[in-house]
């Protein structure tokens, strides 16, 4: 990509959207746009060709319109399902429509199934069952991987797809509800540390393992791959080690200098085993992973610390 070529960023306001706006930003490129600072709704097919028609991005980052953890997936089923469905569909065909050079589509480890074998290789996708709590919006998420496919296959679009491990970072969600868990866990901690609340629960067993990706790592194998990749498959993305839930709690609540009981609800649902990514295949490209997790983990912390101070104080 050149400075002056023009992007064009889809998101829902969330941290890849951010991220990846204020990365492109800070490295001098002059022509960034994004879905969610336009007001563009994705799922409005009007809209979005007007916005292609007249703007003509040249390079597309596609993230989700909709998303969230484990509870806003069994919550908001219906709509993570029509919401990536439909924006996904207008904006690749719109794409395509209008002469952009090349789209990179964000999938989500939960295209891969329940019982992956570890690590996860982009082979293992569609070799047995979904995690249940996720399945409509994995779903939505592999058609999307088809249909870039079938973009490229048919009509020659450069259509990449990236499956990215879970980011976190400055600038994640701080909605509980619809928090990844280890945002979810970064806020429950900060807010008891600072109420001096006795315990803190979390969903599950804690005997999950998840795999977590620093959004300055994700922001620079997103341009990384923009730049080098340009094949049918898909390439997984990850920090190539995971963590328990358990082992995080402790993590986070060492981080916060909380000293109170962690509680582990096992009534609520652990979601997949486990969901390490194999990322041999972007490495061998030439990217890396830089960040450390409990590093990572401290600079989340402070800028939720900072965020949750600045907001009581108003």
């Amino acid at each position: 990509m050149e400075k002056n070529e023009r992007i064009f960023i889809v998101g829902h306001g969330d941290i890849i959207e951010q991220s990846l706006v204020s990365h492109f930003q800070k490295n001098n490129f002059q022509n960034v746009m994004s879905g969610s600072a336009l007001g563009l709704d994705v799922v409005n097919q009007g809209q979005v060709f007007d916005f292609f028609q007249k703007e003509k991005p040249e390079y597309v980052f596609l993230s989700s319109p909709r998303s969230g953890g484990i509870q806003a997936n069994i919550q908001f089923a219906a709509e993570f399902s029509y919401y990536n469905l439909m924006g996904q569909c207008n904006i690749i065909h719109a794409a395509f429509s209008n002469e952009a050079k090349k789209l990179l589509y964000y999938g989500s480890s939960c295209v891969y199934p329940k019982e992956s074998p570890q690590p996860i290789q982009e082979k293992d996708w569609m070799s047995g069952p979904l995690e249940e709590t996720s399945e409509p919006y994995a779903i939505a998420k592999m058609a999307g991987i088809k249909m870039c496919q079938a973009y490229r296959t048919q009509y020659g679009f450069n259509a990449i797809v990236m499956i990215p491990a879970t980011i976190y970072g400055p600038g994640c969600e701080i909605n509980l509800q619809m928090a990844h868990v280890l945002e979810s866990l970064v806020g429950k901690f900060a807010m008891a540390k600072a109420k001096d609340e006795k315990e803190v629960v979390v969903w599950g067993t804690g005997q999950p393992r998840r795999e977590f990706l620093y959004v300055g790592d994700f922001t620079k194998a997103s341009e990384f791959l923009m730049d080098h990749y340009n094949e049918k498959d898909m390439i997984n993305a990850g920090c190539g080690s995971d963590i328990s839930i358990k082992e995080l709690a402790e993590m986070i609540a060492g981080v916060a200098d909380y000293q109170g009981q962690i509680i582990f609800d096992d009534t609520k649902p652990d979601g997949a085993p486990k969901k390490l990514l194999d990322n041999s295949r972007i490495r061998q490209l030439g990217w890396e992973p830089r960040q450390d997790l409990r590093e990572g983990i401290e600079k989340t912390f402070e800028w939720y610390k900072d965020l949750f101070t600045s907001e009581r104080e108003k």
